[in-house]
């Protein structure tokens, strides 16, 4: 099986910094019940708490790509897009020897 790594980075705007935390917060549980998610964790920036870090394993790219897509995911953006300074998704697969 090949696992699809997901490493997203969130910076949010500093006034906004607890509204989007609260928001990506409310992601977690509802992705790690998703089909194909193998592991789901948030980390905040220790030298900058307004930057959030998503470090995901999926089954597959199709399962990533559903997740994107997915009404948890899609509303949070709905709610916190103009309080975000950026966001970049890398898409990631284990090198084997």
């Amino acid at each position: 099986m090949t696992i699809t790594a997901c490493i997203a980075k969130i910076d949010a705007k500093p006034e906004h910094r607890e509204k989007v935390l609260f928001e990506l917060s409310k992601i977690i549980a509802p992705t790690r019940q998703e089909n194909g998610c193998i592991s789901y964790d948030m980390y905040i920036d220790n030298s900058n708490s307004c930057v959030f870090m998503f470090y995901e394993n999926w089954a597959s790219e199709k399962d990533l790509d559903r997740h994107m897509e997915s009404s948890h995911v899609s509303q949070c953006f709905e709610i916190i897009d103009d309080m975000l300074d950026s966001v970049e998704v890398t898409k990631l697969t284990k090198f084997e020897t």
